[in-house]
C-alpha cells in the first residue's frame, strides 16, 4: 500500500483502514481488467467505434443492443418506415449491431431514429451515442441529426495549459444568460458574456446543461442524450467557438457533467432501449431515484462503465473541455442517495451503505481525465464529506481536485433567514467556512444555482425582498436595504477569503440579481420571466447593482494570482461573538470583519505586528458604502503593557464600523544594511 496515502493525515481513520485498502485495490484491479494490455484510454473510445461515423465514401453506424431481436434504421430516406435496405446485422455475441451506406444516404442535416424490436415488443430510439438530437418545433418529437458538415471547426487557439492557480468559477445557464424572454444561444453567450467574465476576474467558466435534455425546465439535470449538445442553445460548432474563445480570453471551461443518474424517457433516453431495462441501469428496487424521479445507472457493469468513461474522453476531446463538475456524486455513492443522513459519524462512510461500484467508476473517470489531460479540473457535488473523495488516486483517493463545500450555502440561509444578526456565532462561522478534510480541497461559495431556485430566492432578494423593486437606487437608504448591501458585500469576501481551494458565484449573484429563478413550466403559463439575467440593472449607474459588481471584481483582485486562496494557513486571530468581530490573516493579508449590526468600535484591538495599509473597505462608497474610514492611513501596530491572559503585545488600534469589513496588506520588513 502506498506509505503517503491519505488516511495518514487523519488518525480517526485508522479503524477502517482495512475498508479504504480494499476499496482502493478494487478500483485498481477494475482498472487492470478494463485497461487489459492497453491503456484506461483505450478501453474508453466507445464513441470511436459506437455512432455514425464515416468511412471513406462510405457512412457506417453501429449500436450496442444486446437485448435486441431486430434493428432498422429509420428516416426521411426510408419514408420513416422499416426498410430491409436500411436494417442493421449483429456482428457478434455481445449485441453489437452495424449498418454500411453510401455517403449520399446519410448526408450532414438529415434526420434518423432507430426502430428496435425485441422479445414482446419495439420502439422507436434514438441512438446512445447520438452527437446531435433536434427537437421538431411544431410535433415537439426528438430525433438525431446527422452532424456532418463539409467544412469542420478549425480551433484558434490551443487547449489551455496546467494551471496551479486556484479555480475562481463563474457558474452559468447558456439558455437563462440573456435578459430576453427566452432562450439565449452559445453565440449570443460568446459575444455578450464572455467579455464581461473575462473582465470580472473569473478565471474559469461552469457550463450547465449542456447535455440534452428533453424538459428545459429540469435545469439540464434529466439527460437523455449524453453525447449530444443540448440543441436549444445552438450547434456542436457553436460550443466549440464559445470554448475557443473563452481560452482566448484565458478562460478554462468546465462542464456540469450529469453521470449520476438519467431521465426516465423512454423514446429520448435509455430507460428501455434495447426492451432490457437493466441495460444501463440497476432493476429492482435500486432503479428509481426516489428524490429525483429518474434512473439509477449500474456502475458494476463494464459496458456501462464504457459508456459513461468514453463520455468524458468525448467532451475532453470533441470540445476541448478543461474539466468537469460531477453532478450528484453523494446520490452516486450511497444505496440511499444519502437522502435523510447527517453524516455525523465517521461510521457513515463505511457502514456497508455505500456502492463500491460507484466509487470505483469515480476513481476511473478521474484518472482516465487525468491522463488524457494532467491540467483538467475535476470538482465533486458530494455534500457527505466522504474520505478521500478529493485526494489524488496515487494516494488512494477517488481522485477529484475539488469538492464543493455544499455546507456552507445552506448555513448562510440559516444565518441570515432564522437567526437574529445580534445572535451570530463567529466561532461557528469561522468553523463552518474553514473546515474540510486534511487531504481535500474544496471549492467555497454564498450560493450557487440551487439556492435560488423556484420556492427560495437569490441571498440578496432573502434579506432585502420586496425593497428592491423600489429602493435601489444609489440615493435612497432604508435599514432594510442598507443591511442587505452591506452583508451581500462582508458575505462573499468571507467565504472567498477562506476558501479551502477555489470559489464559486452563480451567473449574475455577484451584482445581486434579485428575485428567483423558474423555468418555463404549466405552473408559470409557460414563463421565461424567472429564466433570465437582468443584465441592465448592473448597467445602470443609477442603481446599486454596478456597486455591489465593483466590490466583487476588488475582491477577486485580491487573489493576485493565487497568493490569497494559494496561502494553505489561515491564522485565526479574533473570534468575538459579543461584538461581532473576526480577524484572521492569510498570507499577506489582514482580514477585520465587523458583523454587529448597530455597534461600531473606536480603537478595537487586533494583536497583530507590523505596519499596514488597507486595500478594501466595503464602506468605500464606490461599493455603496458610507465612506467611514480613512483609507490612506498608514497603521501601525503599537506596543502594549502585558497583561494577564494577553499572549501578544503589539496591537493594531482601529476603528470598526458597524456591519463594514477591512482588508488591509502588511508592508514588507525593509532590511537595515550597513553602508
Amino acid at each position: 500500500m502506498k506509505k503517503e496515502s491519505f488516511y495518514n493525515s487523519d488518525p480517526w481513520l485508522n479503524p477502517y483502514r482495512g475498508i479504504i485498502e480494499s476499496r482502493y485495490l478494487k478500483c485498481t484491479a477494475k482498472e487492470r481488467e478494463l485497461a487489459g494490455d492497453g491503456s484506461l484510454s483505450d478501453f474508453a473510445a466507445g464513441h470511436h467505434y459506437y455512432g455514425l461515423h464515416r468511412s471513406g465514401n462510405k457512412m457506417v453506424f453501429r449500436e450496442w443492443a444486446p437485448g435486441a431481436t431486430e434493428i432498422y434504421l429509420i428516416g426521411p430516406f426510408s419514408g420513416w418506415k422499416e426498410s430491409a435496405e436500411f436494417k442493421l446485422r449483429m456482428t457478434d455475441e455481445e449485441g453489437n449491431w452495424e449498418i454500411c451506406m453510401g455517403e449520399d444516404i446519410l448526408k450532414h442535416g438529415e434526420l434518423y431514429k432507430l426502430s428496435v424490436h425485441w422479445k414482446g415488443g419495439k420502439g422507436e430510439r434514438l441512438p446512445s451515442y447520438a452527437v446531435r438530437v433536434i427537437q421538431d418545433d411544431k410535433t415537439k418529437i426528438f430525433s438525431a441529426e446527422v452532424w456532418d458538415p463539409p467544412v469542420k471547426y478549425k480551433w484558434k487557439n490551443k487547449t489551455l495549459p496546467g494551471s496551479s492557480l486556484p479555480p475562481l468559477i463563474y457558474e452559468a445557464h447558456v439558455g437563462m444568460s440573456s435578459e430576453k424572454e427566452t432562450i439565449s444561444t452559445f453565440r449570443e453567450f460568446t459575444s455578450d458574456i464572455i467579455p464581461y467574465i473575462a473582465a470580472t476576474g473569473y478565471n474559469t467558466i461552469q457550463l450547465m446543461a449542456i447535455q440534452e435534455h428533453p424538459f428545459y425546465g429540469s435545469f439540464g439535470y434529466h439527460v437523455a442524450n449524453f453525447f449530444a449538445v443540448s440543441s436549444r442553445f445552438g450547434t456542436p460548432d457553436d460550443l466549440r467557438e464559445l470554448i475557443d474563445t473563452a481560452h482566448g480570453y484565458g478562460l478554462r471551461v468546465i462542464m456540469d457533467l450529469v453521470h449520476s443518474h438519467s431521465v426516465k424517457n423512454i423514446n429520448e433516453g435509455l430507460g428501455l432501449f434495447d426492451g432490457d431495462p437493466g441495460q444501463y441501469f440497476h432493476t429492482g428496487d435500486r432503479r428509481n431515484h426516489i428524490a429525483w424521479d429518474s434512473l439509477c445507472f449500474n456502475y458494476g457493469k463494464n459496458k456501462v462503465l464504457h459508456f459513461l468513461l468514453s463520455n468524458c474522453r468525448y467532451w475532453l476531446e470533441e470540445y476541448r473541455f478543461d474539466g468537469f463538475r460531477f453532478d450528484g456524486v453523494t446520490s452516486m455513492i450511497y444505496y440511499d442517495h444519502g437522502l435523510g443522513r447527517n453524516f455525523v459519524s465517521y461510521s457513515d462512510y463505511f457502514d456497508g451503505g455505500q456502492d463500491e461500484d460507484a466509487l470505483a467508476y469515480l476513481f476511473l473517470a478521474n484518472k482516465l481525465i487525468h491522463d488524457l489531460n494532467p491540467g483538467a479540473i475535476t470538482v465533486a457535488e458530494e455534500m457527505s464529506g466522504m474520505p478521500g473523495i478529493a485526494a489524488p488516486t496515487d494516494r488512494m483517493g477517488y481522485g477529484f481536485d475539488y469538492r464543493l463545500s455544499m455546507g456552507v450555502p445552506d448555513y448562510w440561509i440559516k444565518l441570515v433567514k432564522d437567526t437574529f444578526d445580534e445572535a451570530w456565532d463567529m466561532g461557528a462561522l469561522m468553523h463552518e467556512l474553514s473546515q474540510h478534510r486534511p487531504e481535500e480541497k474544496v471549492i467555497s461559495y454564498c450560493e450557487s444555482h440551487d439556492q435560488a431556485l423556484v420556492g427560495d430566492k437569490t441571498l440578496i432578494f432573502r434579506m432585502i425582498d420586496a425593497d428592491m423593486y423600489s429602493g435601489m437606487n444609489i440615493w435612497f437608504h432604508n435599514l432594510n436595504i442598507d443591511r442587505g448591501i452591506a452583508l451581500h458585500k462582508m458575505i462573499r469576501l468571507i467565504t472567498f477569503s477562506t476558501s479551502g481551494g477555489g470559489y464559486l458565484n452563480f451567473m449574475g449573484n455577484e451584482f445581486g440579481h434579485p428575485e428567483w429563478i423558474d423555468f418555463p413550466r404549466e405552473g408559470n403559463k409557460w414563463s421565461y420571466k424567472y429564466a433570465r439575467r437582468q443584465w441592465s440593472l448592473v448597467k445602470d449607474r443609477n442603481l446599486k447593482y454596478h456597486q455591489l459588481a465593483e466590490f466583487d471584481r476588488s475582491m477577486l483582485a485580491l487573489d493576485n494570482g493565487g497568493k490569497l486562496l494559494g496561502a494553505p494557513v489561515i491564522k485565526r486571530i479574533t473570534e468575538n461573538s459579543a461584538d461581532k468581530v473576526i480577524a484572521y490573516m492569510r498570507g499577506d493579508l489582514l482580514f477585520v470583519f465587523n458583523f454587529h449590526p448597530v455597534t461600531s468600535y473606536t480603537g478595537y484591538g487586533i494583536p497583530v505586528t507590523g505596519k499596514f495599509r488597507i486595500v478594501l473597505d466595503s464602506d468605500d462608497p464606490a461599493y455603496g458604502g458610507f465612506n467611514r474610514i480613512d483609507r490612506s492611513i498608514l497603521y501601525r501596530a503599537i506596543k502594549r503593557s502585558e497583561k494577564a491572559g494577553i499572549k501578544e503585545s503589539y496591537f493594531l488600534f482601529l476603528y470598526l464600523p458597524s456591519r463594514t469589513a477591512l482588508v488591509f496588506k502588511k508592508e514588507p520588513v525593509r532590511k537595515v544594511t550597513d553602508l
